[in-house]
């Protein structure tokens, strides 16, 4: 767009009510969401609540780790609604991280016991996170005694 042009938009007032006519076209994206299912009857009744929305692409089920993942041009609190609304179940987005992501997985504000298997609590929230990280005595204390700092203990 050259200079002539944004010049003549800026003048234009009929470019501006052109320009609210469209809609910008969302994302595509995909959206995890943590929802209780127990048997094959859930796992369709969930399926069939997402798989009716506008936008939705692609619908997949783990039902041992109660997750379901939706791929599509939708909105994820949409998406976490309507399970909500269609099934009466509680659904919440992905709250979990691999395993390997998490500097501390067993840090008090990380690890979950309801988790699946690989996975703990995501430690993106600061509160939690000042818990997980360690303090500077705790890692002054610990590298004074190690073997990768030879000049740390003359005892050794």
């Amino acid at each position: 767009m050259g200079a002539l042009d944004h010049f003549s938009n800026l003048f234009d007032c009929s470019y501006y009510t052109r320009r609210s006519k469209y809609k910008k076209r969302k994302q595509l994206q995909t959206v995890e969401i943590k929802v209780k299912m127990d048997c094959e009857g859930c796992e369709r009744k969930v399926k069939k609540a997402v798989g009716g929305m506008k936008g939705v692409q692609q619908v997949a089920v783990e039902r041992k780790a109660s997750k379901v993942t939706v791929v599509g041009y939708v909105n994820p609190a949409k998406v976490v609604s309507r399970i909500a609304l269609r099934t009466g179940k509680r659904a919440e987005l992905w709250p979990y991280v691999p395993y390997d992501v998490v500097e501390h997985p067993y840090a008090a504000g990380v690890y979950d016991r309801k988790a699946p298997a690989g996975y703990v609590r995501n430690a993106q929230d600061p509160q939690i996170s000042q818990l997980a990280r360690a303090s500077s005595t705790e890692i002054r204390y610990t590298t004074a005694f190690s073997d990768e700092n030879t000049g740390a203990c003359a005892i050794m």
